[in-house]
C-alpha cells in the first residue's frame, strides 16, 4: 500500500498495539514536544509585542495547527488528486482524500456565510467582503491554474504540500519553494501586460451578490454533495475493525501513527480557515513568499513602485516588506509543527536528491509560483478559501488545476 493511500478510507480500523517506545522514538517525541513548546512560548512573546503582535501570535498558532492537520491527514492537493486520477496496481482509483477537500469546503462555506453576514449583512450592496479571496475570472486565471497543476505534478506537491513535507525531510521541497520565488518574480514581470490586456476587464463574480447568502450556501452544498455522491463509487473498501476497544494505546496510535480520517481532517481545515479569516485574514500560504520575491525585485529597481490593479485585488496580497508578515508567522508555525508531527509519527526522513528530480522540482516550483501570482493565491488560498467564500474564481481555478494535474500525470511528469 502506498504512502499516500495508506489509511485513506473514511473509517480506519486499528489493530491492538503494544504501548512501547524505542529509545529513538523517545528522543523524537521529546524533540517534538520541545518544538511545540517553543511555538507556544513564541506565540506568547509575540502577543505581548506592541502593534500587530496579537495577530502575529494568532497566525503562528494557527499555522502550527494547520501544520499538524496537514501532516497527519496527508492533506496535499497533488497527492489527493494523483490517487484519484492514477489507478493503482489493481486498476482502482482512490477518492478517499478528496472527501477531505469536500468536507473542508462544506465546513468553510457554512462558516464563511456566518462571518460574511456579520461583516456585510446586505450581500447585494455592491461591495465585497474584506480581504476575501474573490478574484477576476479570465483566461489568465485558467492558464494560471493549469500551470499550477502541471507544476504540482513536476515537483511532487502543491506549495502547501511542500511546506508541510519540508517538515518531513522531503529534500525536493526547498528547491520547489525556491523555484516558486522565481515564478512569482516572473509573474510580477508579466503582470502589467496581462492586466492591461485581460484582467482589467475581467468580471469579479461573488455569488452572494446574485443569489444572496442562503441561495449561495444551498448551491455550494448541493454541488459539493453531488461531487461526494459521484466519488463514493471510487472509495476503497473499509477494513474491518479488529478491536473496537478504546485504550490509551489506541488513542496514541490514532493521533500520532495512523493517517487521520479524511472527513475529520477536512472538518478541522475548514474550521481553522473560518477562525483565521474572522480573526486575521483568509487562509493562504503564498503571501509571504510572493512578498519576498516582490521585495527583492523592488530593491533591484526592476519593478515600478505600484503594479497597476494588483494592489486593488483581494487574495494572497503581496507587498514590499522589511518584516515578517502575519502570513510568514503562519508558514513558520506550519513547517515547525509539521516537523514535530513527523517526529512523533516517525515519518521524518530526508529523501534522496538526484539531478533529475531536483530540476523537475525547480521547474515545477517556477510554474506554481507564476500560477499563484497570476491567480492571486494557490490551492489553499484561491481554491480552498476562494470557494469557501463563494467566489466563482475559486471554482474556475479548481477545474484548471485539476486539468493541469491530469495533464501532468498523463505525460508522466510526476515519475521523476
Amino acid at each position: 500500500m502506498s504512502e499516500s493511500t495508506q489509511g485513506g478510507s473514511l473509517l480506519n480500523g486499528a489493530a491492538p498495539v503494544t504501548f512501547f517506545l524505542s529509545r529513538r522514538a523517545v528522543w523524537q517525541s521529546a524533540l517534538a514536544v520541545l518544538i511545540l513548546s517553543i511555538i507556544g512560548v513564541g506565540a506568547f512573546i509575540l502577543h505581548k509585542t506592541p502593534g500587530s503582535g496579537a495577530t502575529a501570535s494568532f497566525s503562528l498558532l494557527v499555522g502550527a495547527a494547520i501544520g499538524i492537520v496537514f501532516e497527519r491527514g496527508r492533506f496535499c492537493f497533488f497527492c489527493i488528486l494523483r490517487d484519484f486520477i492514477e489507478p493503482d496496481g489493481t486498476g482502482q482509483r482512490n477518492s478517499g482524500g478528496l472527501f477531505a477537500i469536500l468536507t473542508a469546503l462544506a465546513v468553510g462555506g457554512i462558516g464563511y456565510a456566518i462571518v460574511f453576514g456579520a461583516f456585510l449583512p446586505n450581500a447585494g450592496a455592491g461591495r465585497l467582503p474584506p480581504q476575501a479571496h474573490i478574484g477576476p475570472v479570465s483566461p489568465v486565471l485558467v492558464a494560471a491554474g493549469v500551470a499550477f497543476g502541471v507544476g504540482m505534478a513536476l515537483s511532487g506537491a502543491c506549495i502547501s504540500g511542500h511546506l508541510y513535507r519540508l517538515g518531513e525531510g522531503y529534500a525536493r521541497a526547498p528547491i520547489a519553494l525556491f523555484g516558486a520565488l522565481i515564478g512569482f518574480g516572473i509573474g510580477f514581470l508579466t503582470w502589467y501586460t496581462l492586466y492591461v490586456e485581460m484582467l482589467v476587464r475581467a468580471p469579479v463574480v461573488w455569488l452572494p451578490s446574485i443569489l444572496g447568502y442562503a441561495g449561495s450556501l444551498i448551491l455550494h452544498l448541493a454541488v459539493l454533495g453531488g461531487l461526494a455522491l459521484f466519488l463514493l463509487r471510487y472509495l476503497p473498501e473499509v477494513p474491518a475493525r479488529v478491536n473496537g476497544k478504546i485504550t490509551v494505546q489506541s488513542i496514541y496510535r490514532s493521533l500520532t501513527q495512523e493517517r487521520w480520517n479524511p472527513i475529520a481532517t477536512g472538518a478541522l481545515v475548514g474550521i481553522i480557515g473560518v477562525f483565521l479569516y474572522f480573526r486575521v485574514e483568509p487562509l493562504g500560504v503564498t503571501a509571504q513568499l510572493g512578498s519576498i520575491s516582490r521585495t527583492i525585485l523592488d530593491n533591484a529597481n526592476v519593478l515600478s513602485e505600484r503594479l497597476p490593479g494588483l494592489d486593488t485585488f483581494a487574495g494572497c496580497a503581496t507587498q514590499v516588506v522589511d518584516a515578517i508578515m502575519d502570513n510568514g508567522w503562519l508558514i513558520g508555525g506550519l513547517v515547525a509543527a509539521s516537523f514535530s508531527a513527523a517526529l512523533l509519527s516517525n515519518r521524518f526522513q530526508v529523501s534522496q536528491l538526484t539531478l533529475r528530480n531536483s530540476a523537475t522540482a525547480l521547474l515545477g516550483g517556477i510554474l506554481q509560483g507564476w500560477g499563484a501570482m497570476m491567480a492571486l493565491g494557490c490551492t489553499v488560498g484561491t481554491l480552498l478559501s476562494g470557494i469557501s467564500a463563494f467566489a466563482l474564481s475559486g471554482w474556475v481555478f479548481a477545474i484548471a488545476v485539476f486539468a493541469g494535474v491530469w495533464l501532468g500525470i498523463r505525460l508522466r511528469l510526476h515519475q521523476s
